[in-house]
This record gives structure tokens, C-alpha cells and sequence, in this order.
């Protein structure tokens, strides 16, 4: 067993990483006997179909029995109300600055009461799908909130028969206790009106209070799967991977990292018009063995955007779920979905498996390319990275805008400039972590890495096509890099339309400041949540290096 639940008795005290205040909190609540245990996807499928407010559509679900669910089963629509997307400022992570446990464990123990005047379920699923990496975890939901169970258990990997022998051989995980995650949508509290995502890392264990939103649940699952896996030798992945075989046989294994609509899972699920034999291993979350680059899938299905995919797209044969769509009656009488954001900001879904013809859940060959996907006005669609230290701290400070996924605080300017370390906001461990990580994979293991813009390079739209034509031409190694002006750690492609003129003083000063703000992020990590994130000394000086041959 990768992750444990059951101790001797001798083993169950204060000294065992399995017991802490908040995890023994949060996990007593799942005993309750007002809870039941509920793991079968049929049965989720069948109560959330049911659940109040569901909108059972007229779409059927293309191969049912193939995902698990009943034959016959439709595509359901399930709307969350003002709230549709992810809110940072609701997280609280035990072990950063100002957080105390003794509060935040009144909090818990409150929610945790209220419980006992409703139905609670009881769910469990694998997180990871190769026996290299597999973790349980527990989820504790209130009735009426079927469909949030349902969609996690879709999201992850429900547990059947395979799965469960593939889990009883899988690779013990250091001391690593299960995930329990505790979710009252409807618990409100005073000192978090908009919700609170409590998180103990180290405990494995979460608390979602207020949060309706199916994402927090995913994201926050993650999120505990994330720090397993960056304690236990991987570099924590939120992007998309997959492996092209060119018409040589020449096989070319990538990652592209980047925020929800950066591109990503176009970029992860583009055919290449067949110019490739495409193999994906997911398009969200993943992980990467330091010790031999292989890469592992933290889940089954995807959770996308319905933004780009209008009602008679191809791609909706592979929905089984939506949230915050609408929906209307077609000409024939048949309930369908209301797509491509008409409703609201950030409409989502759960594609299965079947979605990307070709699907591994582990790729053995170890990764060749890392691409940061940026949207940086003053960086040209692609620049290639040649020095291990600077492809690292330009991951860290991944240059980007805000998202629909994202509910914004009050005030904060959905278009400014921000900057998301390694295109990951889930993250509860020291930055330097994660640096450490990807520059031993630029230096030790000759991964390459590319800053692919994805956004406007000045005022000019990059298209879509010229972003794939840059990955075909890397991946087919045709690509004749130039020379960055006078940056030596960087190379540029000429692209017709997208010239850079370092004669252009304008440009060259908005690229000076653009990494002048890189200098002023990292030296801000010095003080922010008491200095846990702040890099090594060398993270700044590259970037200043950097200015200094600008000039």
C-alpha cells in the first residue's frame, strides 16, 4: 500500500505523522453515524442525477460502461450559483506566516458539529495511476452535494477491482498518511465570508468550508497529491504532457506548463494534423521522477474549459459532466447544453479517458523539453533557454494574467501582470523546492527548456498556428535559433510579423522592466509569508545579469 489508514495501537500517538490536531479533527468526522460510504460510480452517478437542482440533459455519454457508469447514462449539468471559479484568498496553509492551528481547529471542530444534523458520503479514490505512485484519498461531502462527489470520483480514479490490486502492489511511500478532505459548501463562518480552504500539508489532510465550486475540490486534492510527490522524489507538475514519434521514429517527450487558458491543453491535445504519432499522458497534473525522468498521471479524466467547444463540437462527445453551462431545447425537443461561456465566465466539464485516442497513465521515456507558457507582451512567441539557472527562475517566475477559473478579491485588476511560480498556485511547500527540482533537470538530466508566449508580443495578437508551428519545429529539430540581441542565456526563431528590434529603445525598455519586475518578485519572496518561498541568491543575480546586457 502506497499511503496508510490503519495503525497498531501502539502506533496510534502524538509522535505519528498520522495524528495532529486538525488531521484527527477532520478525519473523526468520517465516523459519524450519520455517514455513509459510498464508492460505487454507478450508484454516485445514479443520486447525482437525482441531487436537487441537477439538469439531466438529452446527451448521452459516449461508452458509459467503458467509464464505469450505467449504460444509458446522459451528461449532467449541475450550476454552483455566484461563484464560478477558484479563490485563492480563501486558502489558509498550516505552517506559513500567521496561522494558527489552535484557531483554525475551532473553526474545524464547529464545521465538523454542524455535520451532525445532515447525511454525509463517504468517498474514496486513487490519486496517481502507475504502481510507482498511487495515493488514497478520502472525501466527506453533505447530501445534496451529489454531484460534487460524483464529479471527484470521475475526476480521479474510483476504486474497481483493477485498480485496487494495482494499489495493494504499488510502491510504499515513505511514511505518507491517506488524504481526508472534509467539504461543507453550505458552512459559513464570520471571519471567512468568502469561504475557507484550510490546508495541513504535512498531515495530508484539508478542510473546504463554503466553497461550492467543484475545482476546489479537484485543486485541493491535488494539492495534498503535489506535496507527496515533492517529498518523495518529484517534481509536482501542473501542465500537460505527451510524446511524439516522428515519421523517423525519433521519439520527443515534452511538458508545457502554464495557468488555465494559457493554451495548455490545446497544445497538450493538438494532432499535428497527423504529422506525429501523439501519446498523452494528461493535459493538468502530473509528476516527473528526478531520478530518471519518467513521468506518472495524477488522473483519469480532464477537466476543461467549455469556453471553445460550441454545442455541435466534436469534442462534447466526451463530456460526462458540465458545471455553470446553461442549457436549452433544440429544435427536436431534446434538452441540450448552453456552451462557449453564453451563461457565465469559466463553464467547465469532466472529458473522459477516451477523449485522447492515445493515453498512457506512466511514460517511461524520460522528458526531453519543458516549455514555460507565458503571456509577456515584451517576450517574442518563443525564446530557447540555454543556461540550467535561468530556464529554472523564469519558471519561477512564470509571467502571466488571470484567468475565469479564478474568482478575483475586490480591487485586484484581472488584466495586470502576474507572476505564478511554475505555473502552480496549489503549491504549500518552499519554492525552492521546486527550483531546486526543474534546475536539476535543465543541468543534470539535459532537459531542454523554452518560454513559449502565448498572449500578444507587444500589441500584436500570437496565433495559435504560429504557437504549433514553433512546437513542430522544435520537435522536429528544424528550429534555427538566433541569437537574443546581446542576452547571452537566450536564443530567439525569426517569425515573420514578429520581428524583435533591439533598436527599438520603447521595446527595449519595456523588456528591461519586464525583468526588473522578475528581479523585484524574487527579492519580495524575502519577506512574503515570513521568507518561506525566497530563492537562493543566484535566482536574482541571472535575472540581473540579464538586465546588465541589455544596456
Amino acid at each position: 500500500m502506497a499511503t496508510r489508514i490503519n495503525y497498531k495501537r501502539e502506533e496510534i500517538t502524538s509522535g505519528n505523522r498520522g495524528f495532529s490536531q486538525s488531521r484527527t479533527t477532520i478525519e473523526t468526522a468520517f465516523y459519524g453515524n450519520n455517514v455513509e460510504i459510498m464508492n460505487d460510480l454507478k450508484k454516485a452517478y445514479n443520486m447525482a442525477e437525482a441531487a436537487p437542482g441537477t439538469i439531466v440533459t438529452d446527451m448521452p455519454v459516449y461508452k458509459p460502461e467503458s467509464i464505469g457508469i450505467p449504460e444509458g447514462a446522459k451528461i449532467l449539468l449541475f450550476n454552483d450559483g455566484a461563484t464560478v471559479g477558484r479563490f485563492a484568498g480563501a486558502r489558509v496553509i498550516l505552517g506559513e506566516k500567521g496561522v494558527d492551528e489552535g484557531e483554525i481547529a475551532k473553526v474545524l471542530r464547529d464545521a465538523v458539529f454542524n455535520t451532525r444534523y445532515k447525511k454525509m458520503y463517504h468517498t474514496s479514490a486513487y490519486i496517481g495511476l502507475d504502481e510507482d505512485f498511487m495515493v488514497k484519498a478520502h472525501l466527506l461531502v453533505p447530501e445534496t452535494y451529489e454531484n460534487t462527489l460524483y464529479n471527484w470520483l470521475l475526476n480521479f480514479q474510483y476504486i474497481n477491482p483493477f485498480y485496487e490490486e494495482m494499489y495493494a502492489k504499488s510502491r510504499v511511500i515513505g511514511d505518507e498518511p491517506d488524504i481526508f478532505i472534509m467539504s461543507d459548501p453550505d458552512f459559513t463562518h464570520p471571519k471567512f465570508p468568502d469561504g475557507l480552504a484550510y490546508f495541513d500539508p504535512e498531515h495530508n489532510c484539508a478542510c473546504l468550508l463554503g466553497m461550492k465550486y467543484f475545482g476546489e475540490h479537484k485543486k485541493g486534492t491535488l494539492t495534498l497529491a503535489w506535496g507527496i510527490a515533492n517529498r518523495n522524489g518529484y517534481a509536482s507538475c501542473h501542465g500537460g504532457l505527451k510524446r511524439c514519434v516522428r515519421k523517423d521514429g525519433k521519439k520527443h517527450v515534452l511538458g508545457v506548463f502554464g495557468l488555465s487558458g494559457s493554451g495548455k491543453s490545446t497544445l497538450t491535445h493538438a494532432k499535428h494534423n497527423g504529422k506525429y504519432d501523439v501519446t498523452v499522458l494528461h493535459d493538468d497534473a502530473y509528476i516527473i521522477s528526478i531520478e530518471n525522468g519518467s513521468t506518472v498521471a495524477l488522473e483519469p479524466s480532464y477537466f476543461d474549459k467549455t469556453q471553445d467547444y460550441p454545442l455541435t463540437s466534436p469534442d462534447n462527445k466526451y463530456l460526462i459532466t458540465t458545471q455553470n453551462c446553461g442549457a436549452t431545447i433544440d429544435s427536436e425537443g431534446k434538452l441540450v447544453l448552453v456552451t462557449e461561456d453564453i451563461r457565465n465566465g469559466n463553464g467547465r466539464a469532466i472529458k473522459s479517458k477516451l477523449w485522447a485516442a492515445n493515453r498512457v497513465d506512466k511514460m517511461e521515456e524520460p522528458i526531453n523539453t519543458i516549455i514555460w507558457l507565458m503571456k509577456d507582451s515584451t517576450l517574442p512567441p518563443v525564446l530557447k533557454i540555454e543556461d540550467p539557472v535561468i530556464a529554472s527562475v523564469m519558471g519561477a517566475c512564470l509571467a502571466t494574467k488571470r484567468s475565469s477559473a479564478e474568482k478575483l478579491a475586490e480591487g485586484v485588476d484581472a488584466n495586470a501582470l502576474v507572476f505564478e511560480p511554475y505555473a502552480n498556485p496549489f503549491r504549500t511547500y518552499a519554492l525552492s523546492q521546486d527550483y531546486g527540482k526543474f534546475k536539476a533537470l535543465f543541468e543534470e538530466r539535459g532537459v531542454q527548456n523554452y518560454i513559449i508566449n502565448t498572449g500578444h508580443f507587444m500589441d500584436k495578437k500570437i496565433p495559435k498556428e504560429v504557437t504549433i508551428g514553433i512546437l513542430e519545429s522544435i520537435i522536429d529539430e528544424t528550429a534555427d535559433f538566433k541569437p537574443f540581441g546581446s542576452v547571452s542565456s537566450m536564443k530567439t526563431l525569426e517569425i515573420e510579423g514578429f520581428e524583435v528590434n533591439f533598436s527599438d529603445k520603447n521595446y527595449v525598455d519595456a523588456l528591461k522592466r519586464g525583468m526588473e519586475s522578475r528581479v523585484s518578485y524574487i527579492e519580495s519572496l524575502k519577506e512574503a509569508k515570513g521568507g518561506k518561498d525566497e530563492l537562493p541568491a543566484e535566482a536574482a543575480y541571472a535575472v540581473r545579469k540579464i538586465i546588465d546586457e541589455l544596456k
